[in-house]
């Protein structure tokens, strides 16, 4: 009896060294997976953050462009207005000569 007691001792203390040798791969195991999840999260966020960046870069590089056509256009705009004032201004100045001129004669 003192025989089979030793051997299924024996046997339970091999099959818990067993296990605690599997315990510590499978541990090892989900360390690693972790790490890759982990490591694999944090690329695609810095990818989605620059990407935001460039996106957000681009619209305020349109926008700048944007703004500085509507400027140039509204000078052009303004520069033709004041043209045509100082055109109609002198064509005035002329009529209003003219006029003057006849009543003088």
């Amino acid at each position: 009896m003192k025989m089979s007691t030793s051997l299924v001792i024996g046997a339970a203390v091999v099959a818990l060294a067993g296990c605690h040798k599997n315990y510590g791969e499978n541990n090892a195991a989900s360390q690693v997976e972790a790490n890759a999840e982990n490591r694999a999260e944090n690329i695609t966020a810095a990818s989605n953050n620059e990407a935001a960046n460039i996106m957000n870069t681009a619209k305020n590089e349109a926008a700048a462009v944007k703004n500085e056509g509507e400027n140039k256009a509204a000078a052009i705009k303004n520069a033709a207005e004041k043209k045509a004032d100082a055109m109609k201004n002198a064509s005035d100045n002329k009529t209003s000569n003219a006029s003057e001129n006849k009543s003088k004669k």
